[in-house]
This record gives structure tokens, sequence and C-alpha cells, in this order.
């Protein structure tokens, strides 16, 4: 079931010219149902103009301050992020769901780890997360922080990113990149590419000194990034990421015009959730598992509808679906027979999914 709860705005802010962090008021009843790991996000509800619209937004702040602060940076023709960075005030209410998402690992206050972060513009903010988290709780870890941006007026948490290197004084290093600002450095203008990953592999980067990788950022930085990686020597299981797609590829492109062909009228299909079991007909109008639920009258959990935020996850108990694009969930996830609903055609006469998971 797709729980919200109605949270007061306790502060908002601008933290560059097109960026508002905002800080939700959690009542002291609601605080265990929203404690949450770095790296994970919140999905916020409002109704704009008589619709209903949602979205997922990473928190920025860590566990350890106790504070729940989300980032929104204004999207071109964006409604939410619109409503967000210029309706939304301090005092006003607003509809949010319990933490979730697995970007991220535990913090292990023993362990001596050397992580690297690699972000693109509001990418920072489930970085910046995880930098903290780490940082406090393991006192022999350390971080690198490689940050890409247009300009330095641009960068989101500049101020802050700049106080924990000097609290973290020799455990955190920032490299800032910069695409549309020239500096006298050459490495630091422009995006990473095969010379500048070349030179940071070989001075900044010690590949077999390397616990863990995050990226966070537009699709075509993560892939390139975490291939150069591997390439370099880098084992696919250390790297972990979260995507901002901005367009589908080919193969994308391909399986969803072959699954908009595929036949779903007709097929039965049952919805366990919340213990309670919710059964449906597939109707030609919807072809994806979630919006033909929906239609049907079911609650369940959903935010951004386009493969990247795993809101609406659930796992497969019989039959079989296809998904047309996946950007959540990794392979592990995939062979545990999990799916992301919005993107989930049945493709045999009876499928059964558990969202209880």
């Amino acid at each position: 079931m797709a729980e919200f709860y109605s949270l007061k705005v306790a502060d908002i802010y601008k933290e560059t010219e097109d960026t508002s962090v905002v800080t939700f008021d959690i009542p002291q009843d609601l605080q265990n149902t929203f404690k949450f790991r770095q790296g994970q996000h919140l999905t916020l509800k409002e109704e704009i103009n008589g619709e209903d619209i949602r979205r997922s937004y990473s928190l920025c702040s860590s566990p350890i301050e106790n504070q729940w602060k989300v980032a929104v940076k204004q999207i071109p023709g964006g409604k939410f992020s619109t409503y967000i960075n210029q309706k939304l005030q301090a005092g006003n209410q607003i509809e949010v769901m319990a933490p979730t998402g697995n970007f991220g690992v535990e913090v292990q206050p023993k362990a001596s780890k050397n992580y690297l972060f690699f972000a693109a513009g509001s990418g920072i903010t489930p970085v910046l997360s995880m930098i903290k988290a780490h940082l406090k709780a393991e006192p022999n870890s350390t971080c690198k922080l490689f940050y890409v941006n247009k300009t330095a007026k641009s960068i989101i948490f500049k101020e802050e990113l700049e106080q924990l290197r000097n609290t973290y004084f020799g455990r955190l290093e920032i490299y800032y990149f910069l695409t549309k600002e020239r500096r006298d450095i050459e490495l630091f203008n422009g995006r990473f590419d095969d010379v500048k990953m070349k030179v940071l592999t070989n001075t900044f980067i010690d590949i077999p000194d390397t616990s863990e990788v995050f990226l966070c950022g537009p699709e075509a930085m993560v892939n390139y990034v975490s291939e150069y990686l591997i390439g370099a020597g880098l084992s696919k299981d250390l790297i972990h990421y979260e995507l901002f797609v901005t367009g589908l590829s080919e193969e994308d492109i391909k399986r969803a015009e072959r699954l908009a062909q595929q036949n779903v009228e007709g097929i039965e299909v049952t919805i366990v959730d919340g213990g309670k079991e919710f059964a449906f007909t597939m109707t030609k109008e919807y072809d994806n598992i979630l919006d033909a639920a929906l239609n049907a009258g079911a609650d369940l959990p959903f935010a951004c509808k386009g493969g990247v935020c795993s809101t609406c996850k659930c796992e497969v108990k019989e039959g079989e679906v296809e998904m047309k694009i996946n950007y959540a969930l990794d392979d592990k996830e995939v062979s545990q027979n999990l799916v992301l609903s919005c993107q989930a055609v049945p493709t045999t006469e009876k499928v059964v999914v558990d969202f209880d998971v």
C-alpha cells in the first residue's frame, strides 16, 4: 500500500539559483518510520492543477544528523520542481512516503575503507549523505569526490563540502570539474574523458586500494566512468550507481516497441500488497502492471513511472513478465525475480506479483 504522511516543511532555502533545499519536520511518533540509510530517497506527492504528481528526491542529510532534507533542482518544464522552487514555503504541508532505495552500503565503524564518489550536478545529494555518514561513523575511512558542474556558482552544497573537507582534513579530498567555465589547470575543465581518467587513475585513484565506488549523474557519465574503472582493474561488484536518464538507448527503444505489440488483454494478475491479495484482468488500455492495477483500483507505491526510482518494485511469484526499461535494479535483484511494475509487461496468461519486498 502506498502510504503517505502529511509532513510540515520546517525550512526551505535557495542553495543555488535553481536549487531549493527542503527540510521536513518529522513528528516524534514517525521518526522510526522515517529512519533511513544514507543514499535513500523520499517520494513526495502533491496535487498540482488537479493532477496527482509524485517525484522522488534523494536525502542530502545523513542519518547521524537526525534531519530529513532534500535538494530539488529546477527542471525546465518540470511540474513538481517548479512547484517546489517557486511555490512551496516553510509551514506548508506536503505528502511524503517513508524513505526507500538501495543506493549505498551500510556503515562499518571498525572498517578502514577508501571510498570514491563521482557526481554531476544534483547527483551530489545522495553522495553528500553518504560522505557525511561514512566519515563520521568510520573514523579510519577516507573519501574522494570527483564532482562535475557547469560553473562554480552552480555547485550545489559547495560551502558544506568545504566545511566537511576542513573538518575531516586529510580524509576527504574534493576535485571540482567545470564544463562551462575554464580554469588554469586543464584537468579540471570539462567532463570526464579518457585523458582525465588516465590522469585520475594514475595519480589520484589507487585501484587496488579502492573499497567502493558510488556514481550519481547522467547515464552517459555513469556508464563511461564505470566501464573505464572496470577496464582499469576495478571489480564490477564494487561499483554502485544511481542514474539521471535523459533519453532511451536504441536497445531500450526496440524493446519498448516490441513489448508495445504484446497482447495483454485478458491476462489475470494478482497483486499481493500488505499481506492482502488484489486480483484483476488486464485490458488493452494499459500494458504494464502498475498502470493496469491503479486503473483497477489498487493503491500501490510509485513515483517516477520511468524505470528509474524503484519505488514500484515487486517480486514475480508466478508467471512471467518482461521489463521495457530498467535503470533501477541491479543484476542480483533481477535474478531474484524483482521487477519494476511500471515497466513490467505480462507475457503469460496468469501473473502473481508481491509488493511486500
